[in-house]
């Protein structure tokens, strides 16, 4: 059985952790917001005969810091994740080119410029 090395182990955990961060968070809001709602009225109706306690969010507990703590996170990584790539399209200067087109320049002849 072949071997992955540990190079391409970590390059695809760092490409792909900002999208799996956003992908657990909807995960953990859908089941404490949609599933477990409405789990829990099933197995109230089920047991008890009528649904007499509502459910309580867990991640809405302690003042909903979980959701600000994971907002924080995901917006955070998402600005960073587009400031790299700016830099990654300005090339090694770190800083993106400014172009100035003049108000005479057609759209063709900046393209034809540009080729």
């Amino acid at each position: 059985m072949p071997t992955q090395p540990h190079g391409a182990l970590e390059d695809w955990t760092n490409k792909k952790w900002r999208p799996m961060m956003a992908w657990v968070y909807i995960a953990i809001c859908a089941f404490d917001f949609v599933i477990a709602p409405i789990l829990w009225s099933i197995l109230q109706a089920t047991y008890k005969g009528n649904v007499t306690e509502a459910w309580t969010p867990l991640t809405l507990q302690g003042a909903g810091l979980f959701h600000l703590a994971m907002g924080a996170i995901l917006g955070v990584t998402a600005w960073s994740r587009g400031q790299e790539k700016m830099t990654m399209m300005s090339g090694a200067s770190g800083r993106i080119p400014e172009r100035r087109v003049e108000r005479r320049e057609t759209i063709e002849e900046v393209i034809n410029d540009r080729a």
